[in-house]
């Protein structure tokens, strides 16, 4: 007999409420509990309303809607709008700011018979500006941003999955610190309608869980109909794979490099072509591009916000925020067509291969609350608009999490998830819960 408990997967959770095994309510009681006993160390919640999470639940038993996430609780990163809880985005610009209607991901989360558990903690708007989330492995280190409370709550067992934004590596940085599955979609595929706009051309939702089948099936009632499977399919072969070991812009450490020869040697061992790569001289400038790109139209977004309310926001994002309104117009259309480039180039060089595996950040999650680590190691791929998935796949000798991204061209996203399936069979890890 299944009990409710917050160990379960998405999948076996909603297997186990379709089958009538437990309740909606037995279940989110469950998750309460892991939260009461555990997120005083973590503090991965913006917003948490237990009343209104039990009645949510129960409302949920008594009306049965059908869908794939029927009775599931999910955690929301606070920049994206929820009617029935506040919205404050990481700022005391917005302490208690209550949207009028739900973001669309939210809106498709509920007609797929899912409900917000509450409001995971943000970043600054998203940005660089630590909260107040703790690392769930070591709370002197941080859990990585700007999706900090999303990783961190599915790490520890407090929702079976999350949702999140990336920028630059605000989805696959904090689920390799936080030792979670993430998945950035390729740009554009799921609805960002009703989260916080940092980058109209960067911003992506993303989906945090504790295994890709999870991640896949919380995606797929994200997207358009038709868009993504809500079942991974199996890899008719192993996998030829690219792998960028390092990147010029940023330092590997020793520790993230040897997980990363392991897993790969495990991955040969199993049958996948790996084929050791330098990234095009052509795309070395490619994270200057990106910061142009970003920091030009974060400027464009909360410009008018800054001017009204600078001294409510942080040194380091009115700093930000500063040098983007410094690249005029005709810099920013250069980094514009710069990136058109990359995204040629890269999916030229990716053509003959099924994905490329790169390390999901420089190191272990940093002994540092005051940041939130480097996104170096995202940066390529959000600057393209390319999926990404981080899969966890060692511990460091400090005893953190440390992971493997992989990632594909843009809209090869069923592929992608596929070939992480088949990879995280093969490189088990064993998470927190």
């Amino acid at each position: 007999m299944i009990r409710p408990s917050h160990s379960l997967s998405v999948g076996s959770s909603a297997a186990a409420l379709r089958a009538r095994a437990f309740s909606s309510e037995a279940l989110t009681d469950a998750l309460l509990q892991r939260v009461a006993a555990t997120d005083a160390n973590v503090q991965a919640w913006a917003t948490l309303d237990r009343e209104y999470a039990i009645a949510t639940a129960r409302a949920i038993d008594v009306n049965r809607p059908d869908g794939p996430l029927t009775g599931i609780a999910i955690g929301v990163k606070d920049i994206i709008a929820t009617a029935d809880l506040p919205t404050q985005q990481g700022s005391p610009i917005y302490a208690d700011a209550q949207p009028a209607r739900d973001a669309e991901c939210v809106s498709r989360l509920k007609r797929a018979g899912g409900f917000v558990l509450g409001k995971t903690v943000t970043t600054e708007f998203a940005f660089m500006q630590p909260g107040k989330t703790r690392n769930p492995w070591n709370a002197a280190h941080t859990p990585g941003g700007s999706s900090s409370g999303s990783a961190a709550a599915v790490a520890v067992g407090h929702v079976t999955a999350a949702l999140g934004t990336q920028t630059n590596g605000s989805v696959i940085r904090p689920a390799a610190f936080c030792g979670v599955v993430a998945y950035k979609p390729t740009l554009d595929l799921l609805p960002y309608d009703g989260a916080h706009l940092f980058s109209h051309t960067l911003d992506t939702l993303g989906v945090f869980a504790r295994n890709v089948d999870d991640c896949a099936l919380v995606a797929a009632c994200l997207a358009d109909r038709g868009a993504l499977d809500a079942e991974v399919a199996a890899l008719p072969s192993p996998p030829r794979l690219m792998l960028l070991a390092e990147f010029p812009w940023v330092s590997v450490s020793p520790e993230q490099r040897a997980a990363i020869d392991v897993a790969v040697e495990l991955l040969r061992r199993a049958g996948a072509e790996v084929t050791t790569v330098t990234l095009a001289e052509s795309c070395h400038a490619a994270h200057l591009v990106h910061r142009a790109v970003m920091l030009h139209e974060g400027a464009l977004h909360l410009g008018a916000l800054q001017d009204s309310e600078r001294r409510r926001m942080s040194a380091q994002l009115n700093a930000a925020l500063d040098e983007g309104r410094a690249i005029a117009e005709p810099a920013y259309a250069h980094a514009m067509a710069r990136r058109s480039d990359i995204i040629a180039v890269l999916t030229a060089w990716l053509e003959p291969f099924d994905a490329v595996l790169t390390p999901s950040a420089p190191g272990p999650a940093p002994e540092d609350l005051t940041q939130t680590g480097d996104p170096a190691c995202n940066t390529l791929w959000s600057l393209a608009g390319f999926p990404a998935i981080n899969l966890p796949i060692a511990l460091a000798p400090n005893g953190l999490p440390l992971g493997l991204q992989l990632a594909a061209v843009q809209h090869r996203d069923r592929a992608l998830l596929a070939i992480a399936r088949w990879c995280e069979s093969k490189l088990p890890f064993r998470g927190l819960v």
